[in-house]
């Protein structure tokens, strides 16, 4: 089973990839409909699938999405997006892979599998190949900017756990069975949704 959700995972992740960079090329506006397309997504599998605090989740999403439009794509920097991206979806990958290979310290009872090895093992392998592509990039690599990927790792991890929160508010270990034997929307999603606060935050400073 271990295996068949690392596959999937890693299928959906290239999947979601291949789109994003797709969209991109043809015209990186389109990026900003996708997000919502997600959005959209997510909050039709809150209101389907949580019976309890409704509400909560829904209003976390429409934070989020508040913050993420107000985001300027006809000026925003490719690459500086392209780079918060890059950083969610590595954590996000090697964190679960990591963990599932070589976790055995449980963070909290909140999210079960989520452990201090898969954190601290995601996080260091995101900040190097985040430095990696800033390099290969030609993104000036300082202090700033790794400060700044990690704050949105951080932040991806807590936007991991918050949806944690609300499945078991709602006694759903997934948050629907769009992706079959894998989960939902919302939770391939979940460190998206809060670290875009931080980094719609981030450029507005």
């Amino acid at each position: 089973m271990a295996y068949n959700n690392f596959l999937l995972r890693l299928l959906f992740s290239s999947f979601f990839i291949l789109t994003y960079f797709l969209f991109a090329y043809i015209n990186f506006t389109y990026i900003y409909y996708l997000i919502i397309f997600i959005y959209v997504l997510i909050f039709i599998e809150i209101y389907l699938n949580f019976k309890l605090y409704k509400f909560l989740p829904i209003v976390y999403l429409f934070i989020s999405l508040t913050f993420f439009i107000i985001i300027d794509f006809d000026n925003i920097i490719f690459l500086n997006f392209n780079l918060f991206i890059f950083i969610v979806v590595s954590f996000d990958i090697f964190s679960y892979i990591i963990g599932k290979k070589f976790g055995k310290y449980n963070i909290t009872k909140i999210s079960p599998n989520k452990t201090y090895e898969g954190l601290f093992g995601g996080a260091l392998t995101s900040i190097f190949l985040s430095l990696l592509f800033s390099l290969i990039f030609g993104l000036n690599i300082n202090i700033e900017i790794i400060l700044y990927i990690f704050l949105i790792i951080l932040s991806a991890f807590i936007g991991d756990i918050i949806e944690s929160f609300f499945k078991r508010k709602n006694n759903l270990k997934n948050s629907s069975e769009f992706i079959p034997g894998h989960g939902g929307v919302f939770d391939r999603f979940d460190s998206f949704l809060f670290s875009i606060i931080i980094y719609s935050i981030s450029i507005t400073i």
